[in-house]
């Protein structure tokens, strides 16, 4: 299973389209959103669509093809879900997209929530932990934040697209840094040609 949470920073729809692609690669996932998060999903995926706060109600009425069994959401203040303890085995957990503010409590230790706590236990467990930060410009201290995060042995994958793939549009880009992600979690797609491909 791969855990996925949703914090309160813009490009909600790249946490989104990677839930879509675990589950098409027939992947288990379990998701958490921060409140904040909710928001951003409304404003930046469509009106009406996290107004049931349902990450699957929002995937199928984007991919109605895909099997959403196996998608388990939690509640991200409800600490005593499986991922908040390390003896409950999953894969990897990938925060996509990252607010600051989570960020620098991953980087802290600071556990005040089933996201932070998870990759808490990512870390600690010496499971793979992907951030996805997104801000910019970017400040010294997120910048340390960072650097403490990776030393801590968690990858750092800001949302930078890649142009020698010639996006055409803005799912383009998302695909591509989707796609990134899942290199790092060695699961393979066809988001973009690797290179030296087609």
């Amino acid at each position: 299973m791969y855990i996925i949470g949703l914090t309160g920073a813009s490009g909600a729809i790249l946490g989104v389209r990677l839930i879509e692609e675990l589950l098409g690669s027939g992947e288990a996932v379990g998701a958490a959103v921060s409140k904040a998060a909710w928001g951003i999903i409304e404003h930046e995926i469509g009106p009406g669509r996290a107004r049931d706060r349902s990450l699957s109600a929002i995937i199928a009425n984007r991919r109605p093809d895909l099997d959403l069994a196996p998608l388990t959401e939690y509640e991200n203040d409800d600490l005593f879900a499986p991922p908040a303890s390390g003896s409950f085995l999953f894969d990897a957990m990938i925060i996509a997209p990252c607010s600051m503010k989570t960020l620098s409590a991953v980087a802290s230790g600071y556990s005040d929530s089933l996201i932070t706590r998870a990759a808490g236990v990512a870390l600690k467990e010496r499971r793979r932990l992907v951030l996805v930060p997104r801000e910019t410009p970017l400040a010294r201290a997120d910048i340390e934040n960072m650097l403490r995060a990776r030393d801590a042995g968690a990858d750092i994958l800001p949302p930078v697209p890649g142009f020698y793939t010639r996006p055409a549009t803005i799912e383009d880009v998302v695909d591509f840094i989707v796609g990134k992600v899942l290199n790092l979690l060695g699961i393979r797609h066809d988001l973009f040609p690797e290179w030296g491909g087609d």
